[in-house]
């Protein structure tokens, strides 16, 4: 009998799956969604277009785009009766986490609409459910902010479209053409990025036959460690801390002197420049202000220091870096960043969900014991 594999640390540079949703090529620093690159998508397109795009294959014409549109915003419109027990939820939960809210709220969700496990359900129902879910994340995001500062929720604006509603939701300010302009391409940029943690996560609850919400709870799980979604705020609570760009070489030295993670440089898979970061700088300059213009100075001196104390890796600002600088801009707070980014994500976590579940067969990968040598039969004495 061949001994099984033993896989690297992480699954590094292991392939588990095919799929058709997208791919990311670290080495050429390039990703794409379906068949088309995604920073265009980013510059080009809306976000519902993209939406579209994950969950149906194509990009929609213009007929098309209409239907879809008014599908999303029915499905963020959420009955009287059903917010009620919703908000019930959330004001029990509330604190100064929205995501650990949305959480919890999002698998309430799942229970008071009745959904069924992905293993009994034919394919237009999989599809409502995903529309749905990804379409109310935004609005139990947003409602769980307004809990935990005291207020109550606000009324969606659908004719705002997806990327406005939602600055709406959170600021309840009008949202400017250039913040939504903004924002809709930092959630287009952050919508699916390959068989990153939090979607291998809803895959293999997907690959059990799991309702479909379980697999976004445990997406969202895990989006909320500070190696995957959280970092955004924490890059941008750096650049306070360096205060201004003379200060930002010795920061960085500080940083590795003690051991610490530099939040918002280096990828797990891009081995140069972040493409996703690459269109957020530009963003970020576009719209100005002393933030963008301190994260360029800074980046600038990090990135030296790094390829100083690390030659043998090239350690770029990633998407996170000025992820953090557009979405303060735009008005978000910091403590809404993984939420947002959690608003983004949903979708592509949807579109694998989906896909995952027409495959029947569970993910059910073996562990190399490494503890104590033990023979059948033995027992404590």
């Amino acid at each position: 009998m061949t001994a099984p594999m033993v896989a690297p640390p992480g699954l590094s540079g292991v392939i588990v799956a095919d799929t058709t949703i997208g791919d990311v090529r670290g080495e050429e620093g390039f990703f794409h969604y379906r068949q088309y690159d995604a920073t265009a998508l980013a510059r080009e397109r809306s976000f519902e277009e993209v939406w579209h795009l994950l969950i149906r294959g194509t990009l929609p014409n213009d007929t098309e785009l209409s239907a879809w549109t008014r599908l999303t915003a029915e499905a963020a419109t959420i009955p009287d009766d059903l917010a009620y027990g919703l908000l019930e939820v959330m004001h029990a939960s509330a604190g100064n986490e929205p995501l650990v809210t949305l959480r919890t709220a999002l698998s309430a969700y799942g229970a008071l609409v009745g959904d069924g496990p992905l293993w009994d359900s034919d394919e237009p129902t999989k599809e409502r459910a995903a529309i749905r879910d990804a379409a109310v994340v935004p609005w139990l995001v947003a409602t769980a902010h307004q809990l935990a500062q005291g207020a109550g929720p606000r009324a969606p604006r659908p004719e705002l479209g997806h990327v406005g509603n939602y600055l709406w939701l959170v600021t309840g300010s009008e949202p400017a053409p250039e913040h939504i302009a903004a924002l809709t391409r930092y959630l287009i940029l952050t919508i699916d990025h390959g068989f990153n943690n939090s979607t291998f996560t809803a895959r293999t609850v997907a690959s059990t036959g799991a309702d479909l919400t379980a697999c976004l709870v445990a997406g969202i799980g895990a989006l909320s460690g500070p190696l995957h979604g959280g970092a955004p705020s924490r890059a941008l609570d750096a650049l306070d801390e360096i205060g201004t760009a003379d200060r930002a070489r010795q920061w960085a030295l500080d940083q590795l002197a003690s051991g610490n993670r530099v939040m918002g440089f280096g990828h797990a898979v891009y081995r140069g420049p972040d493409p996703r970061s690459e269109l957020l700088k530009e963003t970020a300059i576009e719209l100005g202000g002393a933030s963008a213009e301190l994260a360029v100075h800074v980046e600038a001196k990090v990135v030296s220091v790094l390829a100083e104390a690390k030659p043998d890796r090239v350690l770029r600002a990633n998407v996170e870096y000025y992820a953090g600088v557009v979405m303060q801009e735009c008005g978000i707070p910091r403590e809404m960043f993984t939420p947002t980014f959690a608003c983004s994500r949903v979708v592509g976590w949807t579109a694998h969900v989906l896909e995952q579940s027409r495959d029947r067969k569970i993910i059910r990968p073996l562990s190399h014991y490494s503890g104590p040598e033990v023979g059948r039969g033995s027992s404590p004495v």
